[in-house]
């Protein structure tokens, strides 16, 4: 009984303090793995389909060259970054918009707006998503880009000159470099080679052609050279022709091989300080100088297109009715307008190399489209302006 009597007189228990930020911090980082996954899923997409378009100059000079298939995946990992500088930014607005598309058809954002999920805290995890995409592009446009660009030129300059591999199919005529055709009628394991027939056009009025019953192809510190033994040289001027016999005959290949590399970088192949502030004291021409500007601009630019696609998705999927027909239409205004958005900057890009004044259009175009989506969220869009003008023309 006293027992009891105390814990009438006790007072009593004091609610626990709700957690108010707990269900919004859930709800924005569902919405952000909600969007992050068809993101993801159309980069793969986009970039294979755009992969297989590139790589087909790729296979073509490794199966020439006659090189591994190690080396054509190298090369084609090489060719990444400048892909996905720019299937980021379009895959990102397709899949936010879709993602939030499939929440407002499920009437998930309905349900979240119930629970007191402002509109503001849905831009959160919008805003996030295109902040970590943004990174991403920043990423590959300013390191993974020029680096990988700058490895795989340097892998092809190499594979060209080397002539040796290029000579390395049996019974098959090749043509390592211009004016050059090589026959191989068998390779051994060890490197020898029997039957070979080496045809030099370069020169039309005098074209040499070798003939040997065996060789072999060495790499020699000065080179690569092609060792043939018992065989002809056939020359001709005009009508006649000549022939000298041959026990030993050596050929420079290196004389075949355009091994001559850039003396200044491409474009592509440069950092961005390289781009603002380049070194060489010769060859660089205003024109040139220009296009490394316009180059730096446009990739210090093209990550911020994810904030305006963002933004422009999210405006078009919770401003205005849900009914099919304005839904769609709206969808088809936001992928038109994020489309001219983008096709703005490549258009700024081209224009930007012959007037300067242009270069600040590069920011200007991103940065303007994510304030009109803003506003558009704000609820200053022309379809709610018009009627709200049209009573007071009347007054």
């Amino acid at each position: 009984m006293a027992a009891t009597d105390a814990f009438a007189h006790a007072p009593p228990a004091q609610p626990r303090p709700k957690r108010r930020g707990l269900r919004p911090l859930r709800l924005t980082f569902y919405v952000l793995g909600q969007m992050l996954g068809p993101v993801a899923m159309l980069a793969v997409l986009l970039t294979g389909v755009v992969w297989l378009v590139q790589i087909l100059p790729l296979l073509d000079l490794v199966i020439n060259r006659g090189q591994s298939a190690f080396t054509f995946a190298y090369l084609v990992l090489l060719l990444l970054p400048t892909l996905l500088t720019i299937i980021l930014p379009i895959a990102f607005f397709f899949g936010a918009l879709a993602s939030l598309q499939r929440l407002s058809g499920d009437s998930e954002l309905v349900v979240m707006a119930s629970a007191g999920y402002s509109q503001r805290q849905l831009a959160t995890p919008v805003i996030g998503a295109a902040l970590i995409v943004m990174a991403l592009t920043y990423l590959c446009s300013l390191y993974l880009m020029p680096a990988g660009q700058r490895a795989l030129h340097s892998k092809e300059v190499d594979i060209r000159a080397d002539i040796g591999a290029a000579l390395l199919n049996e019974g098959q005529f090749n043509n390592p470099a211009r004016g050059l055709t090589v026959f191989i009628r068998q390779l051994d394991a060890d490197g020898s080679i029997a039957g070979i027939m080496v045809h030099d056009g370069r020169e039309p009025e005098r074209p040499l052609t070798y003939i040997a019953a065996r060789g072999q192809i060495a790499q020699t510190p000065a080179g690569a050279r092609l060792l043939m033994f018992d065989g002809t040289l056939q020359s001709g001027r005009g009508r006649q022709l000549s022939t000298l016999k041959f026990d030993r005959y050596v050929v420079n290949l290196d004389q075949f091989a355009n091994q001559a590399r850039d003396s200044m970088r491409r474009t592509s192949d440069r950092f961005l300080d390289e781009l603002l502030w380049p070194q060489e004291t010769t060859g660089l021409t205003d024109r040139l100088r220009r296009t490394f500007t316009v180059e730096a601009y446009n990739r210090l630019s093209q990550p911020l297109y994810c904030l305006a696609f963002g933004l422009i998705a999210l405006a078009a999927v919770v401003r205005g009715r849900r009914q099919r027909g304005p839904l769609a239409m709206r969808l088809i205004m936001a992928s038109l307008c994020a489309i001219g958005l983008r096709i703005a900057g490549y258009g700024v890009a081209g224009a930007a190399q012959n007037q300067p004044s242009l270069l600040p259009l590069f920011y200007l175009i991103p940065l303007g489209g994510a304030c009109l989506a803003a506003l558009v969220l704000a609820g200053y869009s022309p379809a709610v302006i018009l009627p709200r003008r049209k009573p007071l023309e009347a007054v």
